[in-house]
């Protein structure tokens, strides 16, 4: 007898739809939704996929519960029917694993399988998992939940300085790390903020907060003014900034808290910037001698905070190899 008589004419098609929780429910593509609509069977093993309250507002029933590799496989050949199965991007890892064993055993008629993506997530969207673990974590941990601003400034702080050594030491691991480090404190922040029973605000309003500034300072990107070179570039953004914060004098805003050598650096450029004839004060001692070095550097263009920091680090592979 020959084998191919055997087969069905049509075997079905087992189609695997994956969606991701990041999207707005309901928010599926069209292919997603013409196989939904013409499926015969349409199953999921989550009872809590946040896309099926929306799928079944739209008249597609949902099997919930576990379906083996074998039943589905059966129900699909019988007759030339369709299954769709509703996943997560991570699929469902029983199912494919056991239609993976039958199809690869070599013994078995298959129907058609199909991987369909029925939602793909946006740059960013893990953010919004940061987001969703950090408010668990605020309701649910009893160290998290009580922490507040000024609890959090020194961790802030002493991430900054491990981010600018992994920067330093061209660690790219490291880097990864530590920006989701200095990350993490800002989603923080933004939670506790969120708690705050007469000002609250929440990270969406830090975010948004930023995206305004971004685009209200870089006009020749998001208007009419034009910008050739980087120096242009700046010149949209100290304009914009002054106009933003409308301050009395160019000390504003520069925080007392940050290293020496960038107090000056950043003292210095906010007077050069601003053209004003402001000598440097004179005295007898290191400080004065450290002030007019960090203002010569900046008018050079460099940072004197990076530089002093390069060559600490220099000095230390010194002292290493001398203890060596």
């Amino acid at each position: 007898m020959n084998d191919s008589a055997a087969l069905p004419a049509d075997p079905g098609r087992i189609v695997l739809l994956t969606t991701s929780h990041r999207v707005a429910p309901g928010l599926l593509s069209w292919p997603a939704w013409q196989a939904l609509r013409s499926a015969d069977r349409v199953l999921c093993a989550d009872p809590g996929h946040p896309q099926l309250p929306y799928i079944g507002e739209a008249g597609v029933v949902v099997e919930t519960g576990s379906a083996t590799a074998r039943e589905l496989v059966d129900y699909c050949l019988d007759g030339g029917r369709t299954a769709v199965v509703v996943a997560t991007a991570e699929g469902d890892p029983a199912l494919t694993d056991g239609l993976a064993r039958l199809a690869g055993s070599g013994r078995e008629t298959m129907p058609a399988l199909e991987l369909l993506p029925g939602a793909y997530d946006l740059p960013g969207a893990r953010l919004l998992d940061l987001v969703q673990v950090m408010d668990r974590i605020r309701v649910a941990c009893p160290w998290t939940g009580i922490r507040t601003h000024e609890d959090l400034a020194k961790y802030g702080l002493e991430e900054m300085y491990e981010l600018l050594e992994a920067i330093e030491t061209g660690d790219r691991e490291s880097l990864r790390e530590e920006l989701g480090d200095v990350l993490l404190q800002v989603v923080f922040h933004a939670r506790i903020a969120q708690d705050d029973p007469d000002e609250p605000f929440s990270v969406d309003d830090v975010a948004g907060t930023i995206v305004d500034k971004l685009v209200h300072r870089h006009p020749h990107v998001f208007g009419d003014e034009t910008a050739r070179t980087p120096e242009e570039v700046k010149e949209h953004w100290l304009r914009t900034k002054a106009e933003e914060k409308g301050r009395d004098s160019v000390t504003e805003g520069v925080p007392l808290g940050q290293p020496a050598l960038a107090l000056a650096a950043k003292l210095a450029s906010r007077v050069r910037t601003e053209g004003l004839d402001v000598p440097l004060p004179t005295g007898d001692g290191v400080g004065y001698e450290l002030l007019a070095l960090a203002a010569r550097a900046e008018a050079a263009g460099v940072d004197p905070e990076t530089a002093l920091r390069a060559a600490a680090r220099a000095y230390r592979t010194a002292i290493r190899s001398a203890e060596a």
